[in-house]
This record gives C-alpha cells, sequence and structure tokens, in this order.
C-alpha cells in the first residue's frame, strides 16, 4: 500500500464521520516559539490553549513535519528521521474517548476493501495510563483482549505541552511485528518487535505547574475534553509495505536506491555504508520539503538547519565514494517520489533546484580548500599523542572556510578525535561582540530580522496602495545584506523602506506589485515587495544611480501589472463564491495564488469536479462577471465581518478589525487585505484550465483572466480549426471522428499484441529444449527482450505446462527500458517448496527492483535491463542452493 493510499484512507475516513479535512499547514507555521513544525497538533495549538475558540467540532489532518534535535541519530537507528507526516484527527468538545478508540480500531483493523490499514486485530496491543481503567475497559469493548492491553506510568502515558496549559492520559496502539523482531511481551518488553503506530491523547485537564514529564500539578477539569491523536505515516507504510524500516518505504527508498548506483556501492552490505545510504535519503527529503515551503540555506535558525541537511548529503555521498555533484541526481529522484502527495513541489521546483545546486557547489568549494587544512591539524594533534583539536582550528575552519561545526565534530569523530567545544564558544562569542561592534565586519553573518525590527520600531509604513498608484515619500531605511547601511550605489540590490507605499506587499496570495522609485540621482527598479515583520513593508529593488538615506522619492506602481492583479484575485473571490454554491459550503479556502492574468484557487473537497460541474463552475463565474457587480470595501469589527458570514482562512491570524470585500452581496464576502478591481465587468472573461487534486481532501483550480482567457480561448479554437481541416469533418462531428481513429488504433494495437504472443507461443516448444536439470528440478531461464506483461505471463504458464509434471520452474526476463520478471512453478516443484514468490525476490534483487505473487506465478521488475542474464543465475543459484 503506497504511502499516498494510507494518508488518503485515513482522512477520507475521517471525513465520512463529520471531521472537517484541514490542509497541512506549511513547515514555517508562524509559531515564534517553533523553529519547524514539529508535530500534527501544532496548527490546533491556539484551540486546545483556549486562545481561539475552534471554528470546527472535528477535524482530520496529515501535517508535514520536522524535527533536528535528533539529527546526530538520522541513520543510526531506524526510528530517527527529520521529516515526517503525523495523520491526526481531533475533536474540541464532541466525541471523547470512546468515540476516539472506537475511531482508531476501526481504521486500523478495518478491511482494506472497505478503505482501511487492514490490520491483523491479533497482532494489536494498547498501552494505558496507570489506573486508567476507563480506557481498558473500552479497549475490550472493542475487541482487544485484556492480555494485550499493558498499563503504563507518567512518562509514558501521560501529554502535555511542556508549560501549564491541557494535559491528559494516553493510550498508544502498537503492532506486533512477529518474533523474527524480539521477544514476545508486548510493548514493555521490545518496542522493536511491537512497533508504536498511534497515540490517542485525551486531553481531560488544566495544568497549573510542569516540573518534568511526570511532575506536575493539575489545577482543574478543562471545561471541554478535547481529543488529540497523532499516527505517524511513515511508521504505518513500513509496515504495510513489508519493508524493514521508514528508509525503505516508497517515498524515501529510490533516493537510497541512487546513491548505491551513483556509488556503485550496495545498501545492506554492511552497517557504516547503509548509515550513509538513510542519512542521504531521509537529509534529501527533508531538504526537499524545507525549500519548498520557502526555507534557503544560510547561516541561522531555519536556514542553517537546510545548510547543515543538504552538507551532510554531500559528505555522506563522498564517504561512499562519490567525489562528483550529488544533489543534481538526488534531488529530482526525491521529487519524483514526493510529487504524487505533495504536488506543490512542481511550482517550486525552480528555485528549489537553483537554491539546492547552488548551495553544493558553494560546499564542495568549502571542502575542498577546508579539508586540507582539517587533514593538516588533525597530522599535528595526533603526532603530538592528543585526541583533541583544538578549539581555535575548529573556529578557523568555520570562520575561514565555512564548516559548521557540527561537520567539523562529525569529521573528527572520524578520525577519533573530540573537538574543544568550549574554547570554539569562547571565539564565536566574541566574533559576535565584534559584530555588533562594527556590523561593517558582519564576520559570521549578519542578523537581518534585526534590521527589519530596528526600523519597525520607527512606525508602521501606512499602505495607500488602495486608492493611489504614485505616491511622494521618503526613504526611511536601507538594507544590504542584512544590515542597515546609509547609502546605496550604483548597479546594486538593496532592501528599502519608506516613510509610506503605494506598493502591494505579497500576500493573501496576491503578488507583489512592480514598479519604479525615482528620485534626484537615482532611479530604483522594484522587483518584490515583503513584509518581514508586521507593520513593515520592505521593497527589494536594483539601484541605478547612488540613493542615500533620507532621500525625497516618487514611488509608481505599474498600473497595468496592479490592474491585471486585481482582475485575478477578484476573480479568485468569484470562483470560491462559485464553487461554494455548486459544490457546497465545505469547498472553502484552503490556499490561493493570484498575479496578472492567472489564478490558482485551493478547496477543501473529498472528491474531484466531473467535467460537468467544471463546467458549471466556469459558466457561473463567468456570469457573475457579465453581471457587473460592485466589488467593495470596508473595514469591520472581526465579530460583525464573521457574523455577516465573510470567509476567513484558517490558520490565518485576524486583527480586531478587519476589511471585508464583498461582491454580489452576501454571494461573496471574504475577510481580504488585497487589491480588486471596482466592478466584475472589468475582469472580462475567465477560462477554466484546469481541476486536479494536491493531497487528500484538497483539490485545486486553475484559471485564465482578461486577455490572457481570451488568447487561450483562440489558441484552442485554431486548434479546431487545424483538426478539422487534418481529418476533413465539420467541428460539430470532430468528437465522433476522433473518438473512431482512436478506437482504430486500439483494434489495431490488439491485433498486433495477439499476433506477437501467437509468434512467442509458436516458438514455445524450441525453448523447452533449452531447459536444464538443477539439483532435481527442470529450470527454464529465458531472456525475452522485449516482450513484455500479459505476453510474457502467458508464455511463462505455456512453457510450464510443456515441461510436464516432474519438479519445474520457469523464469522469463523481457520488458524495454525496464526489465520486467515472471517465474512460473508446478505443483511439483512448489512441493520441493520451490514457490515463485520468493524466487521472484531474488530475480528482481538482481535487477535492482522488487516483485510478488502467488507461490504459482509470480512478476517483478527492475531497473537495470543489462542485468537479465544475472537475474536468471540468481534464481539458477537458489534452486541449486535449495538444499
Amino acid at each position: 500500500m503506497k504511502t499516498s493510499e494510507i494518508r488518503s484512507r485515513f482522512v477520507d475516513f475521517f471525513a465520512r464521520r463529520d471531521h472537517t479535512v484541514v490542509p497541512s499547514a506549511s513547515l514555517l507555521y508562524n509559531d515564534p516559539t517553533l523553529l519547524f513544525v514539529n508535530a500534527g497538533m501544532v496548527p490546533f495549538k491556539p484551540y486546545f490553549l483556549g486562545d481561539e475558540p475552534a471554528p470546527f467540532k472535528r477535524a482530520v489532518s496529515s501535517q508535514k513535519c520536522v524535527r533536528t534535535l535528533d539529527i546526530d541519530e538520522v541513520g543510526k537507528t531506524t526510528r530517527h528521521g527529520t521529516f515526517f507526516q503525523m495523520l491526526g484527527n481531533f475533536a474540541f468538545g464532541d466525541y471523547f474517548k470512546e468515540g476516539a478508540i472506537q475511531y482508531a480500531f476501526d481504521l486500523v483493523t478495518g478491511s482494506e476493501a472497505d478503505g482501511g490499514w487492514g490490520f491483523d486485530a491479533d497482532k494489536v496491543w494498547v498501552t494505558a495510563l496507570f489506573g486508567d481503567q476507563e480506557t481498558i475497559d473500552l479497549w475490550q469493548k472493542v475487541g482487544i483482549p485484556r492480555e494485550h492491553i499493558q498499563e503504563r506510568g507518567l512518562k509514558d502515558n501521560y501529554w502535555h505541552m511542556g508549560i501549564p496549559g491541557p494535559g491528559g492520559p494516553c493510550s498508544e496502539i502498537y503492532i506486533d511485528r512477529g518474533p523474527e523482531f524480539g521477544p514476545d511481551g508486548g510493548p514493555e518488553a521490545d518496542e522493536d518487535r511491537f512497533l508504536e503506530i498511534w497515540n490517542l491523547v485525551f486531553q481531560q485537564e488544566e495544568l497549573s505547574q510542569v516540573r518534568r514529564k511526570d511532575d506536575f500539578d493539575v489545577l482543574r477539569p478543562l471545561p471541554n475534553q478535547n481529543i488529540d491523536t497523532g499516527s505517524g505515516l511513515e511508521r504505518v507504510a513500513y509496515l504495510k509495505q513489508g519493508v524493514a524500516n521508514m528508509y525503505e518505504i516508497d517515498e524515501v527508498y529510490p533516493v537510497i536506491a541512487k546513491a548505491s548506483e551513483l556509488s556503485g556501492r550496495t545498501y545492506g552490505a554492511n552497517e557504516l555504508d547503509d548509515i550513509r545510504f538513510r542519512v542521504v535519503a531521509d537529509h534529501v527529503r527533508s531538504g526537499l520539503m524545507l525549500m519548498t515551503d520557502g526555507v534557503t540555506p544560510g547561516n541561522e535558525a531555519r536556514g542553517y538547519v537546510l545548510r547543515r541537511l543538504l552538507r551532510r548529503v554531500v559528505r555522506a555521498m563522498r564517504l561512499l565514494g562519490v567525489a562528483d555533484p550529488v544533489l543534481q541526481e538526488l534531488l529530482p529522484v526525491s521529487k519524483a517520489a514526493m510529487l504524487p502527495s505533495f504536488p506543490e513541489i512542481e511550482d517550486a521546483w525552480g528555485r528549489v533546484s537553483q537554491s539546492a545546486y547552488a548551495e553544493e557547489e558553494s560546499f564542495r568549494r568549502t571542502l575542498q580548500s577546508g579539508t586540507v587544512m582539517f587533514d593538516t591539524a588533525v597530522g599535528e594533534v595526533k603526532k603530538g599523542s592528543s585526541t583533541t583539536l583544538p578549539g581555535d582550528k575548529a573556529f578557523q575552519l568555520h570562520d575561514t572556510y565555512g564548516f559548521p561545526i557540527d561537520l567539523t565534530m562529525e569529521m573528527a569523530e572520524e578520525q577519533g578525535l573530540s573537538v574543544d567545544r568550549a574554547k570554539f564558544d569562547e571565539l564565536m562569542k566574541e566574533q559576535k561582540e565584534r559584530a555588533r561592534a562594527d556590523a561593517k565586519a558582519k564576520k559570521g553573518g549578519a542578523t537581518s530580522m534585526e534590521a527589519y525590527r530596528q526600523l519597525r520600531e520607527k512606525g508602521d509604513v501606512p499602505f495607500l496602495g488602495y486608492t493611489d498608484l504614485d505616491v511622494s515619500t521618503t526613504v526611511r531605511g536601507i538594507i544590504s545584506d542584512g544590515v542597515a547601511v546609509d547609502r546605496a550605489t550604483d548597479g546594486s540590490t538593496v532592501e528599502i523602506v519608506l516613510a509610506e507605499t503605494p506598493f502591494y506587499a505579497e500576500a493573501g496570495g496576491q503578488d507583489a506589485d512592480r514598479g519604479t522609485i525615482v528620485g534626484d540621482g537615482f532611479s530604483l527598479d522594484v522587483v518584490d515587495v515583503q513584509r518581514p515583520v508586521p507593520g513593515l513593508v520592505v521593497h527589494r529593488v536594483e539601484v541605478f544611480g547612488e540613493l542615500p538615506l533620507g532621500a525625497q522619492a516618487d514611488a509608481r506602481v505599474d498600473a497595468a501589472a496592479r490592474h491585471g492583479a486585481c482582475q485575478a484575485h477578484t476573480a479568485t473571490h468569484i470562483v470560491h463564491a462559485a464553487l461554494r454554491e455548486l459544490v457546497g459550503s465545505n469547498a472553502t479556502q484552503a490556499g490561493s495564488y493570484n498575479k496578472p492574468g492567472y489564478m490558482r484557487f485551493d478547496f477543501s473537497s473529498p472528491k474531484g469536479l466531473s467535467d460537468q460541474l467544471k463546467a458549471e463552475v466556469e459558466a457561473r463565474a463567468n456570469e457573475a462577471i457579465i453581471a457587473n457587480h460592485a466589488v467593495t470595501a470596508q473595514q469591520m469589527k472581526l465579530e460583525e465581518a464573521k457574523a455577516l458570514g465573510a470567509m476567513a482562512m484558517f490558520g490565518e491570524k485576524y486583527p480586531p478589525i478587519v476589511r471585508m470585500v464583498e461582491l454580489a452581496g452576501p454571494w461573496s464576502r471574504e475577510l481580504c487585505g488585497g487589491t480588486h478591481v471596482a466592478n466584475t465587468a472589468e475582469i472580462g472573461v475567465l477560462n477554466l484550465l484546469s481541476e486536479s487534486s494536491i493531497g487528500s481532501g484538497v483539490r485545486r483550480v486553475e484559471a485564465l483572466v482578461s486577455t490572457d482567457a481570451f488568447a487561450k480561448f483562440a489558441a484552442e479554437r485554431a486548434l479546431v480549426n487545424q483538426l478539422t481541416e487534418t481529418l476533413r469533418v465539420r467541428p460539430d462531428n470532430l468528437v465522433e471522428r476522433i473518438e473512431k481513429l482512436v478506437a482504430q488504433l486500439k483494434d489495431a494495437e490488439k491485433s498486433i499484441a495477439k499476433l506477437q504472443s501467437e509468434k512467442l507461443l509458436a516458438g514455445a516448444a524450441s525453448l523447452v529444449g533449452q531447459a536444464v536439470d538443477v539439483a532435481g528440478v527442470r529450470f527454464l531461464g529465458v531472456e525475452t527482450p522485449g516482450v513484455g506483461g500479459g505476453e510474457l505471463r502467458t508464455l511463462a504458464l505455456d512453457l510450464r505446462e510443456r515441461l510436464g509434471s516432474e519438479p519445474s520452474v520457469v523464469a522469463l526476463i523481457g520488458g524495454a527500458e525496464k526489465p520486467t520478471a515472471i517465474v512460473a512453478t508446478n505443483e511439483a516443484a512448489r512441493g520441493l517448496g520451490l514457490g515463485a514468490g520468493r524466487l521472484i525476490s531474488v530475480a528482481c534483487a538482481a535487477l535492482g527492483g522488487k516483485g510478488g505473487g502467488k507461490d504459482d506465478l509470480a512478476q517483478g521488475g527492475g531497473t537495470d535491463a543489462t542485468a537479465a542474464p544475472q537475474a536468471i543465475a540468481a534464481v539458477r543459484a537458489a534452486l541449486e542452493g535449495r538444499g
């Protein structure tokens, strides 16, 4: 069962039980206490803490998470990974223990045919807090025998956030993997054999003091009992896929396979190499997902974590013997594996790949020069019979060559040395103090956020762009490479802050404005506008001339581009309203992006739109455009806007006073800070391009508007004209003609396949003569290049019959670019314990792939078509060694 299917089964299960599907928040969720989202409940924290009322009684999500505290353990164990996905169902004052336990048991043990995960109920074990008899009784009620329920203490089975707030007992679900993984006795005996896949938290108490995991004070019962669950998707995946660990599931293993191909080393051959393979697979995937969500390599905070991950990949591949650039080989493999679950990777790929490859190139230069110095320092240390690399050497590697201290410590450990970390930290502290005293030195990297904060302290930057596109203003601040400066020179790219601005900063899915800022002796091209901290608008500009701090300037927005953005943004609101009207009120916004001529809208929906429904949505949107509805915006209290039915986006934080954009009265009312046309007729026309899934329970529509939409219609009309001329039919008959041609083509393909099969079968008799005796079994191994699928199976079955009743095994290797393997055994061979399912695994391993099937017939494939002889030889060797 593919990872994406496990996820969709989970989300669909709870969606059918009235849970609101909440899309995954970005890994960069706006929580000042977190570097990254590290748990599935993070987006729901305000509701659990009581800071905000929950907008729903029930919710379900599959949340992207990153944890990096155990980064050094990645690869060394099969439990630690940096990026993972947490499945969760949540209830706020709704169902409690009984509902959560029943739902979990039904999904975990429900048959695959009915949408469940299909685990054997006899292999399910659970834990409960000591003395939580209610939970024990409820598990017994659903069918878990008492001997499969174990009680544990507060450290294991009580949940809280480590701070005053909600808490409660929890109950964990484990799956028995079998005696080959460890001793019997449940989770208390062995947590490798008994693998935890799900934790159900029963929030029922408010804690006033928290001293340790198992030492806290309970203030009172919570006014509402809540459910917070978390199931590790990767853990469920490797159980359902029958592999040994999370590194071997379908979303991770392809990177290991590629790394093995590049290095010429075999995964599984020795533990040290396996650790490096697993580090590579984990870090490539984590880096891909972090960059997709907007992180770029850097020297601080999130950027530093990403840089460390990418550099550990390069370092691990070097230790596997690969000195050439590797990310350009590995990152696309991870992209292909993750794309079915996260289609947004495609949109970000250009930025992601460019950033990753540049980081590797930079690090390669660092390694080349810095490793020479490191080796020299190690030689000096060993010559002096010491076991510690001096802290000043580690600092020099960091300061001169950009070696992260973690990398130096890893390399030193490989040489049997430690690092004087205390001296290193002392030198780093001195450097930071010098940097603060003289920002121009900028050693160790500047803290760009500090520059933003200092400018923000001077006051808000008013946005005047709702009414004015040309504003006379003053340059309040200039930031270059994260440091505030007093001027910018010709040819540089800097960030500037104005006293007030007409430029719209990217937000709410709307692209930033473009334009120019001109003054005496300078002209600035505005290439991006952002709000790095609330209240501060920062313009990224290319400088022509000399720009001094405090200069008077005229800020001019590109009016045509702004109008295009307004058209697209208003069209987004129209599509949202049309979807809610035609699909249902649950089709709520899950994200959007709009720019001149183009809009993209994501919405919650358990299923896709039919062609007819897509046509209806497009028609309804164009009806609203033609109706020339006035588009108005007004400021009001948040409560008033919600009372009027204004749509708000989940996860967004809204101030007490909000801006509500309205068209056609209650048909479309949304909280929105973006810019819009004055009336819908200004949009012109909307062309709905596509509708697709971007994740379980979330759909995406894309459309063109205005002249871009018209151009698309014109291109489609030209295509129709060309087809009608080529096929010599009227436009009304075009579909019928094409369907007839397709049917004819399919008939021809079937005829060709039939002829090919007949030809193969006609030559089967001559192939039987190639059978040889191997340890008392007639074995026929044949390469059939270009033959695959059904023809190969038919040939294998025919050859098996021709070999007669004595023990016989047939192994065929066919296929074209990618090899296909078939193994068939007769009844006599199976009586000797020779199952096709086991033999196909042997063959496919040689081909660089996997296979499976029944004892009589099994099929698989691989990646290396040149390894067909080795695959046949491997099956023969398995027959020779069966005794």
